[in-house]
This record gives C-alpha cells, structure tokens and sequence, in this order.
C-alpha cells in the first residue's frame, strides 16, 4: 500500500516521502481501515519536527504519521464482529505510541479505536473528530452538564476553541468567548453570546460585564500561563478550569491561594490518555451531538497525498482557515 513515512525529526518537506509498505492484516482484535482522511494536527507536526523537549530521536524506525482519520472498515481480526465490515468510522490514537498511523490508505489497530460514524456525518468531518472534537467535548462536557451555566472559552476561533463554542451552546450554557478582533464575527456565527478581544488590557472587566456581573462558572483555556490571573479573578466559588494548552507560558505561575480560596478544580486535559470511562463518555456525548447537527467544524480543502509536506506547512505556519485534511484514498 501507499504511505507517507519519516525516519529522522526535520522540516516536512525533507523527511516526508511517500513508501510503499505491505498492507496490514488485522490481528485479533483489531479492524482494517481503509482510510479515505487524515487529519493534520499541531501535535503530529511537533512530532514529525523533534520539537517536544527531551525526544531525540524517532521512537521507530518508520512512522507513518497522524493519529486522526477516517474511512471504512474493509476486515476484522478475530473477536471483532463481522458486521463491522463495510462500516464507515473514524479514528482516535492512530499514531499515539504507534509507529503506523493514519497517513497512508490503510490502517489496522484495535477495534475500540474506530467508532462508527453517524450516518449524517461525512468522512472529512470524522476526520476532524479524533484530536480536536474529542478535546473539546471532553473539556466542555467531561465533569458533566453544563446547562444554566455559563462557560468561558479562551481561543474561540481556534479549532478546538471552534468546536467547544459550539458544544457549550448546544449544551444549553451562555457562552463568552475570547479572540482576536478579527475573528469576533466567526465566534459570533459558531454560536458564542459575547466574543472579547483577548488583548483588552480590562478583559476581566469585560468578561463579568459580559455575564451580568456574575463570575464564571466553567473554563475551556487554551493557553492558561497567560490567563491564569484572569481566571483567577473571574471564576466562581467550585468553579472549574479545564486547560489543554499553555504553549505561550510553558512552566506558568500559579495564583495558588487566590484559586484555592474559591476551591477551584484545575484539570490538565490530555485527550490521548484519557480513562476509558473518560473517552466513553467523551465519544457518547460527542456521537449525540453529531447526530443532533450540532457540530460543524471549518475545514480546509483536502490536500493531495503527494502534498502532505504542504498541509504540515500550512498547520506549522498557521496558515489555515480550518482543520488539515490529507485526502489518502
């Protein structure tokens, strides 16, 4: 089969190249994919450059990278019901501690890890669904029902922040998010009731304003070094923080007893180790909210598989509009 491969940490365009490898055959267990999307995530990008601190060198001697995707099911390893066969699906942790991921137009690994797509949902949007939906449900949803409550999202017009608008909104909270001013009319359209410039100097004034004077009641934060004083501020007694990102303060000071005095719960949120009851939860919210049509992630037009150089440029550069698609079968 056709893959794309690595086997040392540079630039996309160098070590990228495009292998021709045998086809798996699913052990017991396991499902074959027949992969149509991968999707490109800033994590795979990180991975492929050798940019995550103390990893030197590749953990295999081929990765085929990307740990999102989705196709159908083409065979089944023993234990796996045969009526899986012919399934479309889509795919989490394809390439998380695995050296064969999604990038390539098969794939074979665990059964658990190819859940049916609903039949409204089409294949470019299941491969958004493994790395930022999974986050964002998990961070909006993943301590429970967020109806009545207002939920601030740092990040709006990011993809998880994207997706976390508009599953908060879909949960029945008020949503206030934050963005840069020239993505306040997107936020606005994902369903957000206030979108805030996060470089206002008085933000914490605005975000009580924005929510009638009353603090907050749940946080989805993406980059909690920065806000941490901020959220300090503006959460509410029992409140909690769910963060999965602080790449702008990486080793971030903590207002320790300004939060521990309104015994606010911080949660790291790290999508590919979440429990099993974590990521059960998380995909049954998530497979009610799609099915609902209350998800619609922005994605971008799906690159050739001979140009996945240029979708990890585009993901590095920050240099799209919406999610990275490489179209592999």
């Amino acid at each position: 089969m056709k893959a794309i491969g690595y086997s040392a940490f540079g630039a996309a365009s160098n070590v990228l190249s495009v292998l021709d490898i045998p086809t798996p055959t699913p052990a017991e267990g396991e499902v074959l994919v027949r992969v149509t999307y991968s999707g490109v995530n800033p994590s795979d990008v990180k991975a492929r450059s050798g940019s995550r601190p103390g990893v030197t060198k590749p953990a295999f001697p081929v990765i085929v990278p990307h740990s999102d995707g989705a196709g159908v099911i083409e065979a089944v390893g023993a234990g796996v019901d045969p009526s899986r066969v012919g399934n479309r699906v889509w795919i989490w942790n394809g390439q998380w501690q695995r050296a064969f991921g999604t990038c390539a137009e098969y794939i074979a690994l665990p059964s658990v890890q190819a859940v049916n797509l609903p039949d409204n949902v089409s294949e470019q949007i299941g491969a958004v669904l493994g790395i930022p939906a999974l986050t964002a449900v998990h961070t909006v949803l993943g301590a429970g029902p967020v109806a009545g409550k207002t939920v601030l999202v740092s990040g709006g017009a990011g993809m998880v922040g994207h997706l976390a608008v508009q599953i908060a909104k879909a949960s029945g909270a008020r949503v206030i998010a934050t963005a840069s001013a020239a993505k306040a009319e997107l936020v606005i359209a994902s369903g957000a009731d206030s979108v805030l410039d996060y470089r206002a100097e008085d933000l914490t004034v605005q975000i009580l304003a924005a929510n009638d004077g009353e603090l907050i009641d749940h946080a989805v934060e993406v980059e909690f070094g920065q806000n941490a004083d901020m959220l300090a501020d503006v959460m509410a007694p029992n409140s909690r923080i769910a963060s999965y990102g602080s790449a702008q303060a990486m080793r971030p000071e903590i207002p320790f007893y300004p939060m521990m005095f309104k015994a606010i719960t911080l949660e790291m949120a790290l999508i590919y180790i979440l429990t099993d009851a974590q990521r059960q939860l998380a995909i049954a919210n998530l497979t009610s909210l799609l099915q609902q049509g209350a998800i619609s992630p922005r994605i971008d037009p799906a690159y050739a598989f001979d140009d996945v150089a240029k979708a990890h440029e585009a993901v590095e550069g920050n240099t799209r509009d919406g999610a990275v698609l490489v179209k592999t079968g």
